[in-house]
């Protein structure tokens, strides 16, 4: 006789009875929200499952990344000891379609790390050199009158290339530099009414020596804007020197065709894309805004960074972690990359200039004071 107490044999049930006995073993299950993978004991999630549902990157993309990465770190080393950190701002910044300013004294490698980056990429470059004489039309181009067929034709400046070295950017007069401000920021050139698109990549790293004032034009706070980093190079360590004179006792002439192409614009595109798609969750976002935001609510800064400045730090966290591996942003990118990002889009207040605080001080400061999120 069945016994009435007993419960009926529901397939359903079995199931969910089932589902019952592996949580309680400890087994990991979707929270309510389904956006995080929780595990049952509080500890940190399964970090590759919850990366597999929110990233569609395949570990082979980004094996292929870091193997890139590699090779021209291997390439710049032949020429450059050390700036390792430096050689990765300059790749990541490549990566995300924006500029970068290096600064620092006379003959520590500033052009030499510029042209050896255009090396590594089989695509086009040009050198400017500014000079307080240079004209507009010198840098994007002019239109010259055609005998033949009775009409004007441009002809284009040396900014239309794809990987462009400035110089000494801080020497030419306010009217080149406002020649500068459309063509970093949209990436096209208008010219008597006619627009001009640039081939991508389009990628300009300018130069300025901060020590020698004669003859130099500070850079408009408009045109610093457009930069995704300001680098500060400084003097290598004593290694390093004689790392550097060991180098070059036997090769006076430092000769560049060592260097091989590593990638070109079909990788460029496809690393981009790649990037794009690097997973960022919300807490890391929040994370980003109140950074930036802290910068226009302190006492210390006097103008604060933009959303501008937002915008590039998520895009250069999400390049930095697909170079280090990984296809999800962490807090520590962000910590990393802030000071590169904001230290040229503020001004600081009066006092701290009066005390001789750097804008990487004060920015690491500010940093320090809001919660990293888990």
């Amino acid at each position: 006789m069945e016994d009435k107490n007993q419960p009926l044999n529901n397939p359903e049930s079995g199931e969910e009875n089932k589902s019952n006995e592996q949580q309680d073993q400890g087994g990991d299950t979707k929270s309510e929200l389904g956006d995080e993978i929780v595990n049952k004991d509080h500890s940190s999630p399964d970090i590759e499952a919850l990366n597999k549902r929110l990233t569609s990157i395949s570990p082979e993309e980004l094996q292929k990344l870091r193997s890139d990465i590699d090779k021209v770190r291997t390439e710049i080393g032949k020429m450059v000891i050390g700036l390792e950190k430096e050689i990765d701002l300059l790749m990541v910044a490549l990566f995300t379609g924006g500029h970068v300013l290096l600064e620092g004294v006379p003959g520590i490698a500033k052009t030499m790390l510029a042209k050896l980056l255009a090396r590594t990429v089989n695509t086009g470059f040009s050198r400017i050199q500014f000079t307080p004489d240079l004209m507009p039309a010198d840098v994007i181009g002019t239109a010259v009158f055609n005998m033949k067929s009775s009409q004007f034709d441009f002809q284009k400046g040396p900014i239309f290339s794809n990987i462009i070295l400035i110089d000494e950017i801080n020497r030419a007069p306010a009217k080149t530099q406002a020649a500068l401000i459309e063509v970093m920021e949209e990436k096209q050139i208008t010219v008597d009414g006619t627009t001009h698109k640039m081939e991508l990549p389009f990628f300009i790293l300018a130069t300025q020596n901060p020590i020698e004032q004669e003859g130099t034009y500070q850079l408009p706070e408009a045109q610093l804007d457009r930069f995704v980093f300001r680098i500060r190079l400084n003097y290598p360590e004593l290694a390093e020197e004689k790392l550097i004179l060991d180098r070059y006792q036997s090769d006076f002439n430092q000769d560049f065709d060592e260097v091989n192409t590593v990638l070109n614009s079909n990788d460029l595109r496809r690393v981009f894309e790649l990037i794009e798609q690097v997973y960022i969750k919300k807490e890391v976002l929040d994370y980003i805004a109140d950074i930036t935001v802290s910068t226009r609510n302190s006492h210390h800064v006097f103008l604060g960074a933009s959303p501008r400045a937002s915008l590039w730090l998520l895009k250069v966290s999400k390049a930095y972690a697909a170079l280090n591996g990984r296809d999800f942003v962490t807090p520590d990118d962000v910590k990393f990359l802030a000071p590169f990002v904001l230290n040229h889009r503020i001004i600081l207040s009066h006092e701290k200039e009066l005390e001789g605080a750097s804008p990487e001080k004060v920015i690491d400061e500010l940093v320090e004071t809001i919660e990293v999120p888990l």
